[in-house]
């Protein structure tokens, strides 16, 4: 049978020719190898690490060693305060046979609930958590909340108040940012999904220009939700070193660190562990020169930020008064003093926007599309959103913000007079970082957690910190914290080398582990330990 001339005669193929083809087989596998090698998602040197650990946990005397504290550890977890079982808790594990009925319901929710106990945030000893103080708010947004408890803004036809109030919402938030004309935006369930869907939305645009995978430039302190994105959608995130001194994104490293396939910059307003606002100018201005987007993360600051200037407490431009500056994450359910499960996410322009929504055109069920992860979602939460912001008023969030502004600063001047710890940086907002370079910071934390304060506890560098809420501009609460620092501290400087132990022991042996799985692993049995009915 004879071949077409386009085919190959591998019977008549020359030595030579035979080579030639083995030769280019073995390149391009090599190089789609090698490609593959150095793009992938985890550093060299984390791949190292992580097969050298692994090894040594596979020798049967290591492994069990590790397995043993390992098993210790997740043990101490569940004798921890929130897990530790109390003398007469009942434990549910099966539907009751016969409904209980509200009087019942209600009188075992509250009788567990005094079971409990838990940190005492009523009366600000809680960093963060419980942002606002009023007993009409809270009342303002329960019958507001039962108003519309059984709406779903998934059918804007069946509850058309509720998809007003969530335009409402978006519309105030773009107005606080100083949006133009084309900025837009969405409500989500809280910050980690506003990050997520404006990740998602520059993923999208990064497919767009042919990008296979598309990387995101930000500060080693920016919120763990983006790495949370980037695992979810398949992206690169690309670590860039804060200011020592500062705490501030380094900028020439960020710019150092763009490269083709960079979709995304990153700033925070501020950032959770140190309290600090990233230079946003400089940041919107290389996303400008390079036309890669710029996102800033005020999930924290987002109702505090705004009205700072207002306040007394000026700030340079952060917003959408930038140019380069083209979406926002703002929590509502923080210093917008609405209900836990809302946020927001904003954007330049509409067709940005159209990137974070899905839409799924030949399903059977009809056309399905939802702007966010969730399809159904809580109506009476976007109600009660819109209750809080419409209660608050411009007027209410710029008293809030002078208020927790002015014992944050209070806090942070105090406890830089206090010898053996240091602050980091220069707070801007609410949240004051402090830790030592004389003691193990972590036994302070200990400490304070022994006179009843619930503080969060940071790492790379060991450190704790406050987050000022309303609960803290009471009378009185803000000089007690100072107080206690200083007693505290001044006991520990006693024997400024003692090690920590309990809870604060822990935590900077999880800091010290170089085999950051061993982490995970910690951290999985303390959510299967939250998840657990029966401890």
């Amino acid at each position: 049978m004879e071949s077409k001339g386009s085919d190959i005669d591998l019977a008549n193929l020359s030595d030579a020719e035979i080579r030639l083809i083995c030769y280019t087989t073995a390149t391009v596998l090599t190089l789609t190898w090698l490609w593959s090698f150095l793009n992938h998602e985890k550093s060299l040197w984390q791949r190292l690490k992580g097969a050298l650990f692994g090894m040594l946990r596979s020798l049967p005397f290591v492994g069990d060693k590790i397995q043993s504290e390992l098993n210790k550890v997740l043990e101490n977890i569940k004798n921890e305060e929130g897990f530790r079982t109390h003398d007469g808790e009942v434990f549910t594990t099966k539907l009751p046979a016969a409904g209980l009925g509200k009087k019942e319901v209600v009188k075992r929710a509250v009788e567990m609930d005094k079971l409990l106990g838990g940190a005492d945030w009523r009366h600000g000893r809680v960093s963060g958590a419980v942002y606002f103080n009023s007993s009409d708010l809270s009342d303002t947004l329960c019958d507001v909340y039962s108003m519309f408890a059984w709406s779903n803004p998934l059918h804007p036809d069946v509850f058309p108040c509720v998809r007003k109030m969530e335009g409402e919402v978006v519309q105030m938030t773009v107005e606080m940012f100083n949006g133009g004309p084309n900025a837009c935006g969405a409500m989500t369930a809280g910050g980690t999904e506003s990050i997520l869907m404006a990740c998602r939305a520059y993923r999208q645009v990064g497919y767009e220009r042919g990008i296979a995978t598309p990387e995101i430039i930000a500060s080693y302190s920016v919120h763990a939700a983006f790495d949370k994105a980037c695992e979810y959608f398949r992206m690169k995130l690309v670590h860039v070193p804060l200011d020592e001194k500062t705490r501030k994104v380094d900028i020439r490293a960020m710019r150092r660190a763009i490269n083709s396939n960079t979709v995304l910059l990153v700033g925070s307003a501020p950032q959770f562990p140190h309290g600090i606002i990233d230079d946003i100018e400089a940041i919107a201005a290389l996303g400008q020169q390079y036309s890669i987007g710029v996102h800033v993360d005020a999930c924290l600051g987002g109702f505090l930020v705004p009205f700072m200037n207002a306040a007394g407490f000026p700030l340079p431009p952060f917003d959408f008064r930038l140019p380069g500056v083209t979406s926002i994450s703002a929590d509502t359910h923080k210093y917008g003093f609405a209900p836990k499960g809302s946020s927001v996410i904003l954007y330049s322009s509409h067709e940005l926007r159209h990137n974070q929504f899905f839409v799924a055109p030949d399903w059977q069920g009809g056309i399905y599309a939802s702007p966010s992860i969730a399809g159904s979602r809580a109506g009476g939460i976007i109600a009660a959103c819109w209750a809080a912001m419409m209660y608050m008023g411009k007027d209410g969030y710029v008293d809030s913000t002078n208020k927790i502004c002015t014992v944050a600063r209070k806090i942070s001047k105090a406890l830089r007079d206090v010898p053996g710890i240091f602050v980091l940086g220069e707070p801007n907002v609410s949240v004051v970082a402090f830790g030592s370079d004389d003691f193990d910071v972590y036994r302070l934390g200990a400490a304070l957690g022994a006179r009843g304060w619930n503080l969060n506890t940071l790492q790379y560098p060991a450190a704790v910190h406050i987050c000022c809420t309303m609960r803290h501009t009471e009378s009185g609460v803000g000089e007690s914290f100072i107080k206690d620092v200083e007693e505290c501290t001044a006991e520990i400087m006693k024997t400024p080398k003692a090690k920590s132990t309990g809870s604060a022991a822990i935590y900077g042996m999880a800091s010290a582990i170089p085999d950051r799985s061993l982490v995970k692993e910690i951290a999985w049995g303390f959510l299967d330990t939250c998840l657990n009915a029966k401890h």
